[in-house]
Order: structure tokens, then C-alpha cells, then sequence
């Protein structure tokens, strides 16, 4: 903690997708970094669920920071995903139109992709669509395939992000919330439930809690976060042969609408709705939404129809009253604000990072960038890795739904960014994720973490 006459050169705050991207492109330039996050581990916001698809941006609005961080996450994604050991799933997508009147709106979203320089998107008809997606309904009249559009590891990527920052000299701060904060005129005092806080700079990405964080310095936001809550279905590994790419909807003007796409871990998956709501706590599930989920992907894939359900969880996305990313800076007060960011946030993270640290840069920031930064290995857990339990002396599996071994819980259980709940532990290793739910490892769960989590899974389960 800077309590001392050497303040950090940039406090960030929130250590959700882009709060980690964040950490990881300011301290490669060269910056004293520290990381602030008010939950026990990362990712426990808005980020803890999502699509998990790297957009290519061909649908966002055009012109916007949207877009322009979208497709710069995409490229440096791409650039930096080998190095990592991290996952690409280069599946293609679809825009598929069900009427008549979505026909007519194909040209449109075509146009729009060219106008945000996605060149290599084309217009098929229902019948080429079916050869490439054979098992999509019959009700299929046209589709533009998008070929970019990829999968990817929704956490082992931020976790790979903010390693590299503290591998190469950032820190972290967990349990650690922002509760108020003073500017001398050159400098922060954060005022935080682990004391204060000294940094030069702020940067305010927390993610559904923005708008207050703003208000709570300054008295004041640039706009106000309404929750806008998203279910998923996620089926059976069995599905996952149903569906060879993203299946998207003609978007609205208010959502992108229901999506069916598989996941790096073998499962398929129906989602998200887009219901507002006042709670930025709120994750819950309720029967009638999912039903009506599941009927649409029986609708998409008549397949589905019998087909078992794994898992349904639901995600909230900080929605604000503008349609674009709300990033801005206060060069006056040495604060930039980084709100705003709804369901392309995975695929826009280091897009975002990147011209963040150009705002930094034009307030008159002067760093030296490292020339040979350490690269950390991800721990990537799809189906297709090397995991733990493909090796001979795996020892004990402790989950056989998704194969996690003891080693692999022990090693989430240690080090700078050591799972302290269940939730974390999840994200890190994929434990109680599969058909079971945990109804056969949580026993063994409850031995192993004994001592580790902030809330001990003997006393209830931890979301």
C-alpha cells in the first residue's frame, strides 16, 4: 500500500476484464501500477459471466470508441494469444434472418460491417447456411457469415493479463474498496477499506459500480448504470455437435438478442435476455425466462428439444442511457473514468486498455515502455489443452465432471491471485461446472479449501 512520500503512478480501480487488461498495458509501458478491487477475487462483477466470443466489431456502431476498441482487442488478442498459452476458437459466425423483414435488414448489417472496415463478411442464402450448419431449423431464410468471429476463455485470459502485470512489477489489491478520495492538485488520496491510498493518477473501471465510485469523489457521474441483467442455458457437452458456429440474431435497436453458441469448454449454450433492473448485485435465475430461453434454441436447433441442461446462470452488463463506451478524461483532476462497457467488454479489453493509456499519455504522462516484459503462462482449461489430468501422475481427480485435479486446485489455492471463494475457485479451475453441479466433489471441495476461503464452504455455498 502507498502510504508513503512515493505515491503509484496510477491507481486503477475495479479488477474486472478491463480493469486487468488495464493493469497489464499500463505497467508494459512502464507504469507503477496498482490494482484496486472491493471482492475477494477478480472478475467477481460483470465480468464473472458472459459469451466468452472475441467480436471482430462488425455490428457495433460505427465511428464509436466501441468499435475502435473492439477491433484493437481483437488484433492485439490475436497477436499475444499464442505467447500465453491461451485459447482461439476460430468458429465463424452467422447472422441469421427468420422473416422477411429480416431479410430486408441483411444489406444493412453487411453495409455496416464494410463501413467498420470488416471486409470479409458475405451474404448466403438459407440453403448454403444449411450445409455449413446443417442441423439449424428449416425456417432459415438467409445469413451473413461472419468467418472472424472466434471463441475464447472468458477468464483464463484476464487471469493471463494481470499476471503479466505483476510478474512484471504491478500490484493488487483484493478486498480493498474505494470508499472516498481527495486531489491535492498533483496527487489521489484513496480512501479504502485497507486504508489510504497515494497514486498520481486514478483510473475508475468499476465496471456496474462506476456511476458511484464518481459520486462518491466527486459528487457527482457522467452517467448512471442501470443493470441490465442477461440468463444463459448452457446444454450438455452432448449438444455441442449441434452447432459448428455462433449463431447470431438481426439485432434490435435495444439488444443484440439471443445467441447460440458453444463454448471452449465443450458445452452449447443459449443467451443472454436483456432485462433492466435496479440491483447491481443481482444475479439471479427464474424458471419462466429459461424455459422460454430454451424454447428459442429449440427454435434455432429443433435438436435441442430433449436435450439436457448442464448449468443456467445469469450475468449482469453496467448498461448505461448512451449506446456507446463512456471513457473519458478529467485532465484537470488527474482521473479518467472507464464505464459504460456492456457485452463486447471481453472482446474490447485490451482495445480499451490501449486508448486509456493514449488519454494517459495526452495529459502528459512521460514513461518508458519495458523492452522485454515476462510473459506468464495461462492456466487455459477448455477441452482441447493440456490439462492436468491427461498427464500420467495427475494424481487425484477431485471433479469428474470437468476432469480438475487436486494439483489444479491447489495451485488456484496459492499465490497472488489464490482463489478465496468458491465463485473464484470455479473460474480458475472449472470445479463444480459440469452435469453434477457439485452434488459429488463439494465434500471434498469443503476438505481442500478448509482455511482458504474468506466464507468457508461448510457454512453455505458460495456464488
Amino acid at each position: 500500500m502507498s502510504t508513503s512520500s512515493s505515491p503509484y503512478d496510477v491507481a486503477i480501480i475495479g479488477a474486472g476484464i478491463v480493469g486487468c487488461a488495464m493493469a497489464r498495458r499500463f505497467t508494459l509501458e512502464g507504469v507503477r501500477v496498482v490494482l484496486l478491487e472491493k471482492a475477494t477475487d477478480i472478475l467477481d462483477g460483470a465480468s464473472k459471466a458472459n459469451s466468452a466470443i472475441l467480436h471482430t466489431g462488425f455490428d457495433a456502431p460505427v465511428g464509436s470508441i466501441e468499435v475502435g476498441c473492439v477491433q484493437a482487442g481483437h488484433e492485439e488478442y490475436r497477436q499475444i494469444y499464442r505467447d500465453f498459452g491461451l485459447t482461439l476458437d476460430e468458429c465463424g459466425a452467422h447472422v441469421v434472418a427468420w422473416s422477411d423483414e429480416e431479410v430486408s435488414k441483411l444489406e444493412q448489417i453487411q453495409q455496416q460491417a464494410v463501413d467498420n472496415n470488416v471486409m470479409d463478411t458475405r451474404l448466403i442464402t438459407g440453403e448454403e447456411l444449411r450445409k455449413v450448419e446443417p442441423n439449424l431449423s428449416d425456417r432459415a431464410l438467409a445469413a451473413i457469415a461472419v468467418p472472424r468471429e472466434s471463441l475464447i476463455d472468458p477468464w483464463s485470459s484476464p487471469y493471463a493479463y494481470l499476471q503479466q502485470s505483476l510478474m512484471n512489477g504491478g500490484e493488487v489489491m483484493l478486498s480493498c474498496e474505494v470508499t472516498g478520495g481527495r486531489f491535492d492538485g498533483s496527487g489521489w488520496k484513496l480512501e479504502t477499506t485497507q486504508g489510504l491510498v497515494r497514486a498520481n493518477h486514478v483510473i475508475n473501471c468499476a465496471g456496474l459500480f462506476g456511476d458511484l465510485v464518481n459520486s462518491s469523489v466527486f459528487g457527482k457521474a457522467p452517467f448512471t448504470i442501470t443493470p441490465r441483467k442477461g440468463q444463459f442455458v448452457v446444454y450438455d457437452k452432448a449438444a455441442s455437435r449441434l452447432a459448428h458456429s455462433v449463431i447470431l440474431p438481426v439485432p434490435t435497436a435495444r439488444t443484440k438478442g439471443i445467441v447460440l453458441f458453444r463454448t471452449v469448454f465443450g458445452n452449447l449454450a443459449v443467451g443472454p435476455t436483456a432485462e433492466d433492473q435496479q440491483s447491481r448485485t443481482d444475479s439471479s435465475i427464474d424458471t419462466e425466462t429459461l424455459q422460454s430461453l430454451m424454447a428459442a434454441g429449440e427454435a434455432i436447433v429443433p435438436a435441442l428439444k430433449g436435450m439436457p441442461v448442464t448449468a443456467t446462470y445469469a450475468g449482469l452488463r453496467p448498461a448505461t442511457e448512451f449506446k456507446d463506451y463512456q471513457i473519458s478524461a478529467d485532465a484537470a483532476n488527474n482521473w479518467i473514468t472507464v464505464g459504460g462497457i456492456r457485452s463486447t467488454g471481453l472482446s474490447g479489453a485490451l482495445g480499451i486498455a490501449q486508448y486509456t493509456y493514449g488519454l494517459y499519455r495526452d495529459m502528459g504522462a512521460d514513461h518508458t515502455a519495458l523492452t522485454d516484459p515476462a510473459i506468464p503462462t495461462a492456466r487455459v482449461l477448455t477441452d482441447t489443452a493440456n490439462r492436468d489430468w491427461k498427464e500420467k501422475d495427475h494424481g487425484e481427480i477431485v471433479c469428474h465432471c470437468e476432469l480438475v485435479t487436486r494439483r489444479e486446485i491447489e495451485a488456484a489455492l496459492s499465490g497472488p491471485l489464490a482463489a478465496k471463494s468458491l465463485a473464484g475457485l470455479k473460474r480458475q479451475t472449472r470445479v463444480t461446472m459440469g452435469r453434477c453441479q457439485g452434488f459429488f466433489c463439494s465434500a471434498r471441495l469443503a476438505e481442500l479449501t478448509e482455511g482458504q476461503f474468506v466464507i468457508p464452504m461448510a457454512e453455505g455455498v458460495d456464488k
